[in-house]
């Protein structure tokens, strides 16, 4: 038979005592995360370390200051249009040059053979010219001579003719040779209609004839003069005049046909090429004005061009500069601001900072009246320009809110400001 075992008095207040220091335990670790909770929410940071920024009330200028570099308005490229080897290199790089003034001889052995070929065709093609226009001459004369003789005989012959037939009437002559004279003067005249009929036939064939080969002969001097051309081509000289920016060819070296030699730059005219982010190409028209930093003064000048195509998630435009200013080069930089146009006169402003990095502009910190602490608030923010962002809900003019970076304490609910 089984006998019940009691327990002690000692090991019932073991187990009471485990009991409460596990209970004891878990509230100690629930007011540990409490407090860890509590302190992500919250953070201490020292006043003097942040930038603060006053809400305000005034002018927003929509405007983009950018920098724009400066390249020639007008370039006029340099390119062979017969390929060749580098001769002789006549100018530097940098070099203000006049309209035709030599830059560059090349030699091409090739073209000059071909050109001394075509001569030769043009000499053999406008003797042979020569000679059928000889010949044709000699048969048209030859041709004119028999018309003579012909008409020469058929004038003997109806004298004759007239003179035998009144012999013949008196009896003194015979018809017999009445008749032979007839016939022979019948055959002349006969003799004349077909001469003649062979006159307007060659004629009109020396005529298509002389006319094909009067065409191939100019047709063959074209060919030489453009072969030439292409001799003569071997001298580059300055389409216009200007700085020779460029000039990329060495002694010695070939160049292909259609080769880049160079670029000469128009003086005196330049333009701004500006490159904006992708953001603002709907925003972006031409005319639109755009104030230039020349020195200490500004110019007005406006957009002439856009590039819509988007590298590198940025387009390009350009600005025409006014001509005759003085100090521009090429290359240079310069400070521009683009006129958006959308200004307002009674905007609620706020200055940027590094703040917008962390919070794309959707919230910031706004410190209390007294300076002690900052919450954490909801915005919303329009446009902005090189001062001020544009704040078009969750502040008013007076609101303090910290512009510096938030990258230390972003994740907080508070700021306790010390």
């Amino acid at each position: 038979m089984d006998k019940k075992i009691a327990r002690s008095g000692f090991q019932t207040h073991l187990k009471k005592g485990v009991v409460v220091a596990i209970t004891l335990g878990l509230a100690a670790a629930a007011y540990g995360f409490s407090q860890a909770g509590t302190q992500g929410r919250s953070q201490t940071l020292a006043k003097d370390s942040l930038t603060i920024s006053t809400v305000r009330q005034g002018a927003f200028v929509d405007a983009l200051s950018l920098r724009g570099q400066v390249v020639p308005k007008k370039t006029i490229y340099l390119d062979t249009i017969a390929g060749g080897q580098v001769e002789q290199r006549l100018v530097e790089q940098g070099e203000y040059v006049e309209k035709g003034q030599p830059l560059v001889r090349l030699s091409n052995t090739n073209l000059q053979l071909d050109v001394m070929s075509r001569e030769a065709q043009v000499t053999e093609q406008l003797n042979f010219l020569r000679n059928t226009q000889m010949n044709m001459e000699t048969s048209r004369l030859n041709l004119r001579r028999d018309l003579l003789e012909i008409d020469l005989q058929i004038s003997h012959l109806e004298r004759r003719y007239t003179q035998s037939t009144a012999l013949t009437e008196k009896g003194v002559l015979a018809k017999e040779n009445l008749a032979q004279i007839k016939d022979d003067l019948v055959y002349y005249k006969a003799r004349k209609e077909l001469t003649l009929e062979r006159q307007a036939q060659e004629s009109s064939i020396r005529k298509v004839q002389v006319e094909q080969l009067e065409d191939s002969a100019k047709m063959l001097q074209k060919n030489l003069q453009f072969a030439r051309k292409n001799l003569d081509n071997l001298l580059i000289t300055a389409p216009v005049s200007g700085y020779l920016s460029e000039l990329d060819v060495e002694m010695g070296e070939s160049k292909s046909r259609g080769a880049r030699l160079g670029q000469i730059d128009i003086p005196n005219e330049y333009k701004l090429v500006v490159r904006l982010d992708e953001f603002y190409l709907d925003q972006v028209h031409l005319d639109m004005q755009v104030v230039i930093e020349l020195g200490n003064t500004e110019v007005q000048a406006s957009v002439s061009k856009i590039d819509s195509r988007v590298s590198q998630s940025q387009f390009h435009i350009e600005v025409d500069l006014p001509t005759g200013q003085q100090g521009i080069k090429r290359g240079q930089s310069i400070d521009i601001e683009l006129m958006l146009g959308g200004n307002k006169d009674n905007a609620m402003l706020l200055n940027r900072g590094a703040f917008f990095t962390h919070s794309g502009g959707k919230w910031v910190y706004v410190v209390s009246k007294d300076g002690t602490d900052a919450q954490r608030r909801e915005i919303v923010i329009g446009k902005k320009n090189q001062d001020y962002f544009e704040v078009l809900s969750g502040l008013q003019a007076g609101d303090r809110v910290i512009t510096s970076s938030y990258g230390n304490f972003d994740k907080a609910e508070q700021l306790k400001l010390n």
